[in-house]
C-alpha cells in the first residue's frame, strides 16, 4: 500500500531505546469538544477492509477499526491493541495465537469474541477482492477460534506475520453485520477503534467522534475529527489557505511543500524522510508490448530520476534505486548499479536484440488527483520518447478506475506509490514482486518468491539482509517496475494544533488521535 522514510528507522530505534512512546508525548486533553478538520487528496475506495488496499482506506481504518496488534508511535515492533497477549507457540514460527481483550464492544453493543477475529481473517482470504489485502495474507493457512482465544495457523513460517495482523488487513469487523463472502456496501462502520464513523459522504468528508467504549493501546482518543477529501493537491492548499482545514497532509504540492519553514509563525510545519515510494509497474505479461525483458531493460536505459525529482517535485522527493527504499534493512542500489546513467544506444542495442518494431508502442495510465501524477506522466513520456525508442500513450483514471485497471492487467505501465504497511522490508517482497502480487504485474520470479519465503524464517529481522539484497538484484535484471522516488513525509497545520509530527511515522498507523488543541 496502501499510499516513507531514510533515515527514520535509525529515529524510531532511539525513540524505542529511551522509551519515549508517542501517546505520551501528545499535548494536553485541551478542549476536545472542539472539531479538527484535516485536509487530504487520499481518496477511500471502500468502508469494507476486505475490499480496500490503499492509503486513504487505511488511513481510516487505523481509526474506526481495531487490529489484534498495532504499533506504538515510533515502534518498531507490534505491541497488543485488540488483544491481551500474542505469541508464536509451539516452538516455531507456524502457530500464532491471541487472547482477546475483554470488554470490547461493538456499535450494536455486542461484546467481540475470538469468533468475530476469525470471521474477520476468514472473509478477506474468501472475498479475495482484486484491489484488497488478500495477497497480505499469503501464508495464513487457517483460524480456530475458541472463547476469547484466537489460534492461526500459517502455510509456512512467518515471523512477519504479527506485522501483517497490525495493518488494514486485520482489521476486526462484527461478524453480525458484514456478509462473510462479499463486501459490505453502503457507508456505515462498525468496528471498536478510538474513533467512530458518525457521518461519511464518500469523496467529500467522514466525521469521526471519539468512542467512549474502546479499549486497546491508545491512551487518549483524542479530539472529534472531520476528514475532508480533496480532488487534488491543488485544492487541499486552497482549503488550507483559506482556513477550512486546520491540518492538511497527502499531498500538498511540491511548490509548496519547498517553500515551507518551519520557522513560520503562523503554521506547525512536520517534515520527516519516510519509507513511501513510488514505482512504474510494467505489465509483464506474454502479448502486451512489455512482455520482453530486453523491452523493460531498455527503459531502465532510459529514465532520468534526478530530473524528474527537481522538475516535477521541486526537490521533495529523492531519487530512488532500488525495490526496498533507504533506511529499510536490505536497502540497495540494485538499479544505480546495472543502469547508472541514461544511455540512448544501449537501450536501442536492447531492442534491437529483441527483434521488435521500433519505437516500442505502450499505454501508460496514472490515477488523476493523486499528487503530481499528470505532470510525472508528462515528464517520463518526455524522457522515453526522446530517444525516438518509443511512443507513450498517457492517460489519467479516477482513482477506483485506476485500480480496477491496473488489476485487470488493462495497462501496459502504471505509476503507484506505495505507502509501507509495516516497518519491515518484507512490505516491500511479495505485495510487489512476488507471484500473484498485489501490484498485478504478471511478474513471476521462483527464485524472488524463494527468497521472500526463506526471509519471513528469521524472527531476527537484521538477518533477513542478504535475502533482500539478492532479491532486489534479480529485479533489477527482469524489470517488472522500475524505482522512481522515495518521498519525505509532510504535514502542516495551524499553529494552535499539535501532534502533527505524530500523525504519519513510517509504521502504517494514521494517527487522528494524535491530533489536539493548544
Amino acid at each position: 500500500m496502501r499510499s516513507v522514510r531514510i533515515r527514520i528507522l535509525a529515529t524510531l530505534l532511539v525513540l524505542a531505546a529511551v522509551g519515549v512512546g508517542g501517546w505520551q508525548l501528545l499535548p494536553s486533553d485541551g478542549s476536545k469538544g472542539k472539531t479538527i478538520t484535516v485536509g487530504t487528496t487520499d481518496a477511500v475506495t471502500s468502508l469494507d477492509p476486505a475490499a480496500a488496499y490503499d492509503a486513504g482506506s487505511w488511513a481510516l481504518y487505523s481509526n474506526v477499526f481495531q487490529t489484534l496488534m498495532t504499533f506504538d508511535s515510533g515502534g518498531t515492533t507490534p505491541v497488543p491493541d485488540a488483544a491481551k497477549s500474542c505469541a508464536f507457540v509451539g516452538g516455531g514460527l507456524t502457530t500464532y495465537r491471541c487472547t482477546v481483550r475483554d470488554g470490547l464492544t461493538f456499535p450494536s453493543g455486542r461484546a467481540m469474541t475470538a469468533e468475530d477475529v476469525k470471521f474477520s481473517f476468514d472473509r478477506v482470504k474468501k472475498i479475495n477482492s482484486d484491489v484488497g489485502p488478500a495477497s497480505l495474507l499469503s501464508t495464513l493457512g487457517s483460524v480456530d477460534a475458541s472463547g476469547m482465544t484466537v489460534t492461526f495457523h500459517l502455510s509456512s513460517p512467518d515471523a512477519t506475520f504479527p506485522f501483517k495482523v497490525a495493518t488494514g488487513a486485520g482489521a476486526i469487523v462484527d461478524s453480525g453485520k458484514y456478509p462473510k463472502d462479499a463486501p459490505r456496501n453502503g457507508f456505515r462502520v462498525d468496528g471498536t477503534g478510538p474513533y467512530t464513523l458518525s457521518t461519511y459522504t464518500k469523496d467529500k468528508r467522514a466525521v469521526l467522534s471519539p468512542n467512549s467504549h474502546y479499549k486497546g493501546a491508545v491512551k487518549n482518543t483524542g479530539s472529534p475529527i472531520e476528514l475532508r477529501y480533496y480532488a487534488d493537491s491543488d485544492a487541499l492548499q486552497k482549503a488550507y489557505r483559506a482556513k477550512q482545514v486546520q491540518v492538511a497532509t497527502r499531498q500538498l504540492p511540491p511548490k509548496m511543500l519547498s517553500g515551507l519553514s518551519a520557522s513560520d509563525p503562523n503554521q506547525r510545519v512536520s517534515e520527516a524522510d519516510s519509507s513511501e515510494t513510488r514505482n512504474l509497474y510494467l505489465n509483464t505479461r506474454k502479448g502486451t508490448p512489455l512482455h520482453d525483458v530486453l523491452v523493460r531493460r531498455a527503459m531502465a536505459w532510459l529514465i532520468n530520476r534526478e530530473q524528474l525529482a527537481a522538475t516535477v517535485y521541486d526537490d521533495t522527493v529523492d531519487p530512488l534505486y532500488s525495490l526496498i527504499p533507504a533506511g529499510i534493512v536490505g536497502h540497495t542500489t540494485s538499479f544505480f548499479d546495472d543502469y547508472p546513467s541514461q544511455s540512448a544506444k544501449k537501450a536501442k542495442a536492447l531492442l534491437e536484440e529483441a527483434d521488435v518494431s521500433l519505437p516500442v508502442h505502450f499505454t501508460y495510465g496514472y490515477g488523476i488527483g493523486h499528487g503530481s501524477g499528470k505532470e510525472e506522466a508528462a515528464e517520463l513520456k518526455k524522457q522515453l520518447e526522446a530517444s525516438g525508442l518509443f511512443k507513450v500513450d498517457v492517460k489519467g483514471y479516477e482513482w477506483t478506475d485506476f485500480q480496477k485497471r491496473w488489476a485487470t492487467g488493462k495497462l501496459d505501465a502504471y505509476a503507484v506509490g506505495w505507502v509501507a504497511d509495516y516497518p519491515d522490508p518484507d512490505t516491500f517482497g511479495s505485495p510487489l514482486v512476488g507471484t500473484g502480487s498485489t501490484m498485478n504485474t504478471g511478474y513471476s520470479n521462483k527464485i524472488v518468491d524463494q527468497l521472500i519465503l526463506n526471509s519471513q524464517k528469521f524472527a531476527d529481522r537484521s538477518r533477513v539482509d542478504d535475502d533482500f539484497r539478492d532479491l532486489q538484484s534479480d529485479v533489477a535484471a527482469d524489470v517488472p517496475l522500475i524505482p522512481l522516488w522515495q518521498r519525505k513525509e509532510y504535514v502542516v497545520s495551524s499553529e494552535d494544533v499539535g501532534g502533527i509530527s505524530y500523525l504519519t511515522d513510517g509504521t502504517g498507523v494514521f494517527r487522528l488521535w494524535a491530533l489536539d488543541w493548544i
